[in-house]
């Protein structure tokens, strides 16, 4: 690989999780609390949207923190 390739591949994907699990969450919290019956009345958009949002956030910072050290 030469010098010029600098993609860190947590870069697209922490943005593309971070995004989807914000979109997912945003839903989760406008929807209607009806649909989640079958679910025992858990907001399963809005948990797993969360979860989704702290990965892609996770995965930033781990490409903000690698693009520090590199020289």
């Amino acid at each position: 690989m030469s010098d010029g390739m600098k993609l860190d591949v947590r870069l697209p994907i922490g943005g593309m999780f971070a995004l989807i699990g914000a979109i997912i969450t945003v839903y989760g919290l406008f929807s209607d609390p009806a649909i989640y019956e079958r679910s025992l009345g858990i907001n399963v958009n809005f948990w797993w949207g969360l979860v989704l949002f702290a990965f892609g956030a996770f995965m930033l910072i781990m490409a903000w923190r690698g693009a520090k050290k590199r020289p």
